[in-house]
């Protein structure tokens, strides 16, 4: 009996391995030489901070990379932008997600819209689209200016009581609380109130939870991350629901919050709904589509608490690390930032010479200079280093600038075998000199200005500035154009009012990858997120 159950297990491993070496190859694909045949280069990858092993090979290799996984599997890494644009645009659905990256989805989230693929992602996302349009987006803006100004608010409290000194503060904790508030309100109509109160649940639960649980991966622990591929779904679903595995226990504490005030919100929504109420939240909108769609469209239960679970992850963890990093380049370069405070300030004499007191989307959008910042951030920090896609079926990957093989030929195209696990960098694509100029390494934002960042529709691939960083196609972030919004209110409060400047520590900034990238102190990784900069009050001659 336990010989039967052994080869049950142990053939599936067998027969992939023999097909890698008797099938198809990517062998005539350059890449580096493996660690080890049981890890591959992936400890490399992983191990590394957020892109810095991606780019390492691109200088070496080019964009398109043969990276070798566990057991001697080939993966292929992509930073090219024709290649790209194939798997993530013009033939999308033949580039799904893999079993095991979909597993881990599955057990972070449940069923959503990012787990979801073929004509379940197109169901769902059809409910979810009517939450992410112009009146919802205006609405946010209203939400995110509030917030940003209860943030002010604190730090201005908190420096008189310094006597109106500068202090140092821990920056993402308190952008993630006063992000987590705005998409609390625009998302479910919850008012968390996690400035005033960092003893919330829903905040607490969610606070770290991404480094806790994906942060400083160990060697085993991305042997296993690789090996989920050959352990059935049924089997990792049970395990996901009893491991004592303290990232697993972290998982299901933080859904278990989520879940239960997603269930109240379903029913409350519901309800309101047929009495002919309800709000203009998105939660409220997707249980409205939800309510009016056809049966074999509608979603069910556990997919509806799957959106709010990742709406939360991606409208929170992102756009505030984006903020975070845009705030550390301020601080390393005071004179972009006085810049930016100078054209912040003339935009709001001439909002306050009309009658105006707000920013409206429209003065946001006509700041040239605070909009090269948003985009210098979200290439330069990108908020995933890399997406992961595997081939359904033998294609082609055509490229928009040749790449040398292992026998020295030049070729503009690479076949990619079916089942060819594949990694999309984007820290590399968004580093392509071809695309964004030979001084791609360095934070500059005036390459949205002089030129030199190209708009080449032949090669465009993402959604907004033909940057990676929200994806692209039909799995676009449905929720990039909030994140923007949100990003150019939250650095115009921030900037208008205060200066930035560095502390020691954060001069030692780690980019460190869990599923996000997140700042870490080098030194004290184990203390998790970490960015403290100094803030004082900002002169009032700064833009002249």
């Amino acid at each position: 009996m336990d010989f039967y159950l052994t080869f049950f297990c142990l053939a599936p491993i067998i027969y992939t391995i023999y097909r890698r070496f008797t099938g198809p190859s990517l062998s005539r694909v350059r890449g580096p030489k493996p660690t080890s045949f049981l890890f591959g280069n992936l400890p490399e990858l992983f191990q590394s901070q957020a892109g810095e092993a991606d780019f390492r090979w691109q200088r070496l290799y080019g964009d398109v990379i043969r990276v070798k996984g566990i057991l001697g599997e080939d993966q292929l890494m992509v930073a090219d932008p024709k290649a790209l644009s194939k798997i993530f645009a013009t033939t999308s659905y033949h580039f799904p997600k893999p079993p095991e990256r979909r597993v881990q989805s599955l057990i972070l989230n449940g069923k959503s819209v990012v787990w979801a693929e073929g004509d379940v992602h197109k169901r769902q996302r059809r409910i979810l689209n009517p939450g992410f349009g112009g009146s919802e987006l205006r609405a946010f803006l209203a939400i995110s200016q509030a917030s940003a100004e209860r943030l002010s608010t604190k730090w201005s409290e908190t420096i008189e009581a310094n006597d109106g000194d500068k202090i140092v503060l821990d920056i993402p904790s308190w952008i993630s609380r006063a992000t987590l508030d705005a998409i609390a309100e625009a998302a479910f109509d919850l008012r968390l109130g996690c400035l005033q109160n960092s003893d919330n649940a829903l905040a607490k639960s969610y606070n770290g939870m991404l480094m806790n649980v994906y942060g400083t991966p160990s060697t085993t622990q991305i042997f296993i991350q690789e090996a989920l591929k050959y352990i059935p779904t049924s089997v990792l679903e049970y395990w996901a629901k009893h491991s004592s595995n303290r990232r697993i226990v972290r998982i299901r504490e933080t859904r278990a919050v989520a879940t239960a005030i997603a269930e109240n919100m379903v029913k409350e929504k519901a309800e309101f709904l047929l009495q002919g109420k309800g709000s203009r939240d998105i939660f409220t909108l997707l249980v409205k589509a939800n309510m009016d769609a056809e049966a074999k469209h509608k979603l069910s239960d556990e997919e509806l608490y799957a959106q709010m679970r990742i709406i939360l992850i991606a409208g929170q963890e992102s756009t505030s690390h984006t903020i975070n990093w845009a705030l550390l380049e301020l601080a390393r370069k005071p004179e972009i930032q006085s810049k930016l405070r100078s054209e912040i300030r003339q935009q709001e004499s001439a909002i306050h010479a009309r009658g105006d007191a707000q920013f409206t989307a429209s003065d946001l959008d006509n700041m040239p200079y605070l909009n090269a910042i948003i985009k210098e951030a979200l290439r330069y920090h990108c908020a995933a280093a890399q997406v992961f896609r595997m081939a359904s079926q033998d294609c082609i990957l055509p490229l928009s600038r040749p790449i040398r093989t292992e026998s020295g030929e030049s070729t503009h195209e690479v076949f990619v075998p079916k089942g060819t696990r594949i990694i999309a960098s984007v820290a590399a694509y968004n580093r392509n000199k071809d695309m964004w100029g030979e001084n791609a390494d360095v934070f500059n934002p005036d390459r949205w200005l002089d030129g030199i960042a190209k708009d080449k529709k032949e090669t465009a691939t993402g959604a907004y500035a033909n940057l990676l960083t929200f994806g692209g196609g039909p799995r676009t972030c449905l929720g990039w154009r909030f994140a923007v919004i949100e990003i150019q209110v939250f650095l115009v409060e921030i900037v208008r009012k205060y200066e930035i400047s560095l502390t020691e520590k954060a001069r030692r900034i780690r980019r460190e990858s869990c599923l996000v990238m997140v700042p870490t102190v080098e030194g004290e990784i184990a203390r998790g997120v970490q960015l403290p900069l100094a803030i004082s009050v900002a002169p009032r001659n700064a833009d002249k």
